[in-house]
């Protein structure tokens, strides 16, 4: 009689089991879910392709720097087309509407880290008459993230892991800040190392035509 009722509660017990097992590993294949992202603590890039209002001028027209080949003319910016950190819609940088300033940073470059404050203050002061850019190139993410969040940088901020910008700039360089007028033009590139707010104010006013406030 015992070994019937056995024989009888034996597949009930393996059955039991083997569902218990199959969640288990159902479970453990099954990734946790990650913890949601930090919001970007950069702009939005739309705006980018939004022609900025009038440049206030400074006496005169801005001056072609005597260094610069170009003669103040300058080539457009190239035909490559870069995520935007936050999301949406990709920029063509042909698309931009100048004047605008782009500065090409990673955050494991020092001079980069220390100019970034003063194109944020750039930013702030020029308002709606300059666009202040910034593009991160061979970073991580989390890297770029933590500087725009440690040093308050919150203008809008393109991704070039690639370095495709830098390579069809023929320039191997960080930081690197490029001057573009409002026909999208580089009408002049500086890779001196930091730049500070006087000098940044300086190259606005000479190449762009910008005079922005102290």
């Amino acid at each position: 009689m015992n070994r019937r009722i056995i024989a009888l509660l034996l597949p009930l017990l393996l059955a039991g089991t083997a569902a218990c097992t199959a969640t288990g590993a159902e479970e453990a294949a099954t990734p946790s879910r990650p913890r949601a992202e930090r919001p970007s603590p950069f702009e939005d890039c739309a705006k980018l392709t939004t022609p900025v209002a009038a440049a206030t001028p400074t006496s005169g027209t801005a001056t072609p720097d005597a260094a610069d080949p170009t003669g103040g003319t300058g080539d457009p910016l190239p035909a490559l087309t870069l995520s935007c950190f936050t999301g949406g819609a990709p920029v063509a940088l042909r698309d931009v509407r100048g004047p605008a300033v782009i500065n090409i940073w990673a955050s494991w470059c020092p001079p980069c880290r220390k100019e970034l404050p003063a194109f944020q203050r750039l930013s702030k002061r020029a308002g709606d008459r300059l666009h202040v850019i910034g593009v991160n190139g061979q970073d991580s993410r989390s890297a770029a993230q933590s500087i725009g969040e440690d040093l308050g940088v919150g203008f809008p901020m393109l991704v070039d892991q690639g370095t495709a910008l830098q390579r069809a700039l023929n320039r191997n360089a960080f930081p690197l800040t490029l001057l573009v007028d409002a026909q999208g033009r580089v009408v002049h590139t500086d890779a001196s190392g930091a730049l500070d707010d006087a000098r940044l104010g300086e190259l606005v006013r000479e190449h762009l035509g910008v005079a922005v406030p102290a």
